[in-house]
């Protein structure tokens, strides 16, 4: 069975490598946001299994927004997915209720194990 994800960026270039892995991962990419507020709107479309979340955005701080897609929608997973690798910032995201975090840069690899790890 495929999960879906929906692709929270405010990065175009980091959504289409993002994109990439998870296709080639097997997973299908239901939607792709830019801001928190695109990013509410396509939760309540598209109900996604996992969720990758900048903690940067335009328009909301990531970690208000983590609170809210949790609230909205608590059978999807989480996954912070941000440069701001400090350990405080880390643990308050794992929380809130983050499943994992992803430092950027990362490796296609480390995305597929954190994503692998969701699954078991």
């Amino acid at each position: 069975m495929s999960r879906t994800v929906m692709i929270v960026d405010d990065s175009l270039f980091m959504r289409k490598i993002l994109r990439g892995i998870l296709v080639e991962n097997g997973y299908i990419v239901a939607a792709e946001a830019g801001s928190g507020i695109e990013a509410m709107r396509n939760l309540h479309t598209y109900h996604p299994d996992i969720i990758l979340l900048d903690i940067i955005l335009p328009d909301s701080n990531g970690l208000d927004l983590l609170e809210s897609i949790i609230k909205a929608c608590p059978t999807s997973h989480v996954v912070v997915c941000s440069s701001i690798g400090q350990q405080m910032v880390m643990q308050k995201s794992l929380d809130l209720g983050a499943k994992a975090f992803i430092q950027k840069p990362f490796t296609p690899e480390k995305v597929a194990e954190v994503l692998h790890n969701l699954e078991d």
